[in-house]
């Protein structure tokens, strides 16, 4: 576990950011936010090489939101040499700019680097938050991923999500003989690494939303199993043998359950499972099929899709199976809903007239949104903050023996900017972390 020494000095941070500086992200296409992102500045003042990597990472962070536009550094008049030093906000102002990000790297030792910075308000001209962070000199990456969950809070009024790590479906190989690994990445597609070889089949890994475990289903032997698998130790655990899963298991919101659907004799139900004692408890019993279940944030329901209506729809039932409620009735089909970590919305795959589409809609069934639409479009996973989707798409196929191309996705709540996530190999079956513990 990487250990950070947050050192939060007494800046004057303003309460309230200036009216018309503020960031409504939860509809409608946006105004990026003007910003102005310094390179950080080393020992003489002068920007260093370090420096401007953490500045390149902030506004890739930042700008791959949607919710803001960089400024050129090249347009910059007077660039700051220092993050204590109050710049003369006049040079700033006819640019555009709204808000403006300096700051510094300073050696402490020989494995040790002190990082600081500053957001200011232009329009307001003064300084809305400062940070002292002391950390290992390898972790400048995170430190820049934490300042822009620092800066995206303060100008947004949401968390931020970029201190964040992205587990998934690493492929590659042909279509009749697809070698599948688990992969983890950080939520910008840097610091990749592969979890397994390859030797055996994983599918669909779920992360827990309080801790940095996931659990992934695996095929060995041609046996489908359940692994808990803890990034922070490397440590699995088996949680048993499923037959007729095809999907792994959701955590619980507390994380010390899992929810699963299992098929036994041609019938599909959800179960749950109590992580501490492996207590299973069946929640529905139907001849229909009952699948992809997600628990609500406060745990009181699930949702989940079942053709027992006579095509497949998303259903809303409470935590211990009563009241099922249909809750989708556009057309089309309805897959995997996703429940908001804030709960207020529900991601879902639909089909509709041979094309598939991720779309969100109120837990109610109201509002529905289609966002992103492909040949095959997948797997919906949610930003920690809940305003980004990640998902995978696969293109159309082709006759030469080889398999299409699969590729993971990111795209903001209003639809606006959907973005693809580069990775060594194909991609899908994306999971979201939670933030990263300091």
């Amino acid at each position: 576990m990487l250990k950070l020494i947050f050192l939060i000095y007494p800046y004057s941070i303003t309460n309230v950011f200036a009216d018309d500086v503020r960031i409504k992200i939860n509809s409608g296409q946006l105004q990026p936010l003007p910003v102005a992102i310094a390179d950080f500045t080393g020992q003489e003042g002068q920007a260093s090489q370090i420096g401007r990597e953490i500045a390149e990472v902030i506004s890739n962070n930042l700008v791959g939101s949607g919710q803001f536009k960089a400024v050129e550094s090249a347009a910059f008049i007077a660039p700051p040499t220092s993050p204590s030093v109050r710049p003369n906000f006049t040079d700033w102002t006819p640019l555009g700019i709204k808000a403006l990000i300096t700051g510094s790297v300073k050696k402490v030792n020989e494995q040790q680097v002190e990082v600081e910075f500053r957001l200011w308000d232009v329009i307001a001209e003064t300084d809305l938050i400062g940070l002292r962070l002391s950390v290992d000199s390898k972790a400048w990456r995170r430190v820049a991923h934490i300042i822009s969950d620092e800066i995206f809070e303060r100008l947004s009024g949401d968390s931020g999500y970029f201190d964040t790590r992205i587990v998934y479906v690493a492929e590659s190989g042909p279509q009749n003989k697809r070698l599948k690994r688990l992969a983890i990445m950080d939520q910008d597609g840097e610091n990749h690494q592969y979890l397994t070889d390859g030797s055996f089949l994983v599918l669909t890994p779920r992360f827990s939303p309080t801790t940095q475990e996931i659990t992934y289903l695996a095929y060995f032997k041609n046996e489908p199993r359940v692994y808990i698998f803890n990034l922070e130790t490397g440590q699995q655990e088996l949680l048993g043998s499923f037959p007729g899963m095809t999907f792994a298991p959701r955590f619980s919101p507390s994380g010390e359950k899992i929810i699963m659907s299992l098929a036994e004799k041609g019938v599909t139900d959800l179960y749950t499972m109590d992580l501490n004692n492996q207590e299973v408890i069946r929640l529905t019993n139907s001849p229909s099929i009952d699948t992809s279940p997600s628990f609500s944030p406060d745990g009181k329901n699930i949702i989940f899709n079942s053709d027992r209506g006579g095509s497949q729809q998303i259903y809303i039932m409470d935590a211990n199976g009563r009241n099922v409620k249909r809750i989708s009735y556009g057309k089309g089909r309805y897959a995997t809903p996703v429940w908001a970590p804030k709960g207020e919305l529900i991601a879902f795959t639909k089909m509709l007239k041979n094309q598939f589409y991720i779309g969100v809609m109120s837990p109610d069934g109201s509002g529905e949104r289609l966002l992103a639409k492909g040949y095959l479009v997948e797997g919906p996973t949610w930003a920690p903050n809940g305003r980004v989707l990640m998902y995978f798409k696969q293109e159309a196929p082709v006759d030469d023996g080889k398999s299409s191309s699969v590729n993971l996705y990111k795209i903001d709540i209003t639809g606006f900017t959907e973005t693809r996530v580069i990775t060594p190999s194909d991609g899908s079956d994306p999971a979201w972390s939670p933030l990263i513990p300091n």
